[in-house]
């Protein structure tokens, strides 16, 4: 049996060396992959989709916390349903949850919705602070004044100056050329 271990941070302010330590506490042979990747899904997470493509029957993934493995139930379930498949179990640390056992698959799905439902709190309470932002400040909300003079692009390709001529001359690229020239 191989122990695998997965430790994630979401920002390059954080380090991953406290969930490692913890895991090799309790792991000392535990083979650790770093990743630094934020996100509510487990898409892009290459060092993840690494380690669930080695392990092999027998094997186990330890993570830290739940929340550093998925953010929600769907991508939960699908790890832990691959892990299965190939024989291997999950183990996350803080919480004791073994998916080798029965209580522990059952403890598990229970975690995961809740990690889900405070993920989608989080995500409400950033929605109304924004939305009470643009309220008391709607002059913030405007977006970025323009920064390319349109009527110059479109008065100079109109006097048959070629896409690139433009944008030399203005200093644009090309494709903010060819974006007022449609």
């Amino acid at each position: 049996m191989t122990i695998f271990a997965y430790c994630r941070v979401s920002t390059v302010d954080q380090n991953s060396e406290m969930q490692a330590d913890e895991i090799k506490r309790a792991y000392p042979d535990a083979i650790i992959r770093h990743e630094q990747k934020s996100g509510t899904t487990t898409k892009g997470r290459e060092v993840l989709a690494l380690l669930l493509d080695m392990i092999s029957n027998g094997d186990k993934l330890v993570v830290w916390k739940l929340d550093r493995l998925a953010r929600n139930m769907n991508d939960l379930m699908q790890i832990v349903s691959q892990l299965e498949s190939k024989g291997a179990t999950l183990e996350i640390l803080d919480q004791r949850i073994d998916t080798g056992t029965a209580s522990g698959k059952a403890f598990l799905q229970m975690l995961g919705v809740f990690a889900e439902f405070e993920t989608n709190l989080r995500k409400e309470r950033q929605a109304a602070g924004i939305a009470k932002a643009k309220a008391e400040r709607p002059e913030a909300y405007k977006g970025k004044p323009a920064s390319v003079d349109a009527d110059a692009i479109r008065n100079l390709l109109e006097a048959g100056k070629k896409p690139t001529e433009v944008a030399h001359k203005l200093g644009v690229s090309r494709a903010t050329v060819y974006r007022y020239k449609e």
